[in-house]
């Protein structure tokens, strides 16, 4: 018999589920699920051709970028005045990058 109480508090206890579900959470959302997929594609990209890409503003591409910074799922390289980004391989970019060529 499965031991419901166990397995519940096995859940609730593992770091790398929520971390995930945090993960997924910030590509839920439309535009960074795009910078995600841009990146997949491009090894570095400035926000300034991000946003002309995507076809919206410099500072709607910024905050998404920060957000996706914050889960550790890109990283940033600063060049003279700009910075590039680049998807940070893990599993979940990893995952993602499977998903996106499918």
């Amino acid at each position: 018999m499965i031991k419901y109480l166990q397995i519940k508090k096995e859940l609730n206890s593992k770091k790398d589920l929520l971390e995930c579900a945090k993960q997924f959470g910030v590509v839920g959302d439309t535009t960074r699920l795009k910078i995600c997929y841009l990146l997949c594609h491009y090894p570095e990209v400035s926000v300034g051709e991000m946003a002309e890409i995507l076809d919206t503003s410099i500072s709607v591409v910024s905050h998404s970028v920060k957000k996706l910074l914050e889960l550790q799922l890109v990283k940033r390289r600063k060049e003279s005045q700009t910075v590039y980004y680049a998807l940070i391989r893990n599993d979940f970019t990893k995952t993602l990058k499977d998903f996106i060529y499918e």
